[in-house]
């Protein structure tokens, strides 16, 4: 019959965490992944699903468009590094209820455990990005992406600031992210107030910036979700070190707003105009 592990979407599933870990975005048990399953891969998996499942656990939030839904999650406490070795210990597949309101593990966290303490997040999340999206939105990732945490230190926190100085770090960021990204002021993560707050953000953008906290991304599938994390990330390496080299400077030369536009018309996206637009009352953020 084979195992579970042999279904591509726990193999893609457990492939990302590995790469996340292999970027230095996960120390200890930081940062984490879910991803709202489709109708066959449910059905592939359900043959291993535990015949008594976990008791329905009740969240602090409520969506009515994932009543029923099955999500693959990490685990609370979990490190991402030991997902590939130990699957079954170390994520789960969760069921929803048909109030939309709770939970219960229907495999895996099998040496005990719940979802990641960010489930009620990500699950709001979700329900934002599949009613955007018109369902195309699968994968929720945050991580803990250090270049990132240090611009929140140092530049206003302001999705016009921060969309401006990443699209202007390299030419193609704009294409990949044209709509922007969000900011969300420090929070205590893992309740409901930074699960509404994140929501505000994920209604207009794909990814939102938590400061001090690292990046908090959707796509429709793994590899599109990575590859905005890994984009967004390597920008702020190349803003973070230009201020640098140039004593916290504004760089000597940038991207201009007119070649912004020029690119965005080359690729062939729209670039958010609100972003374009902004004026800044100090110079040093473009």
């Amino acid at each position: 019959m084979g195992t579970i592990f042999n279904e591509k979407v726990i193999e893609d599933f457990m492939h990302m965490c590995h790469d996340g870990v292999r970027q230095g975005w996960h120390e200890r048990n930081g940062g984490n992944l879910t991803y709202r399953m489709r109708e066959e891969e449910v059905q592939y998996c359900a043959r291993f699903f535990k015949d008594t499942p976990g008791e329905w656990v009740k969240m602090p939030v409520q969506a009515d468009n994932l009543k029923g839904e099955y999500f693959i999650t990490t685990g609370s406490g979990k490190f991402l590094e030991n997902v590939e070795l130990e699957p079954q210990n170390n994520i789960a597949i969760v069921e929803i209820n048909d109030a939309g309101d709770s939970y219960r593990i229907v495999w895996g966290l099998e040496d005990g455990g719940k979802p990641t303490s960010e489930f009620p997040t990500h699950f709001m999340n979700h329900s934002i990005r599949k009613r955007v999206t018109n369902g195309a939105n699968r994968v929720i990732y945050h991580a803990h992406t250090p270049f990132i945490i240090a611009l929140t230190q140092v530049l206003p926190l302001r999705a016009e600031v921060f969309t401006r100085m990443l699209w202007k770090s390299a030419t193609e960021c704009c294409v990949v992210f044209p709509g922007g990204v969000g900011v969300v002021p420090w929070m205590v993560p893992g309740g409901a107030d930074i699960a509404k707050a994140t929501c505000a953000e994920m209604e207009k953008y794909d990814a939102a910036i938590w400061a001090f906290h690292g990046l908090f991304v959707s796509g429709p599938d793994f590899d599109t979700a990575f590859g905005l994390m890994h984009t967004i990330e390597k920008a702020a390496q190349i803003a973070t070190y230009a201020l640098a080299a140039n004593g916290g400077r504004r760089p000597i030369q940038a991207i201009t707003d007119d070649n912004l536009r020029a690119i965005g018309k080359e690729f062939g996206v729209t670039l958010n105009e609100d972003i374009l637009n902004y004026q800044c009352d100090d110079e040093l953020y473009m």
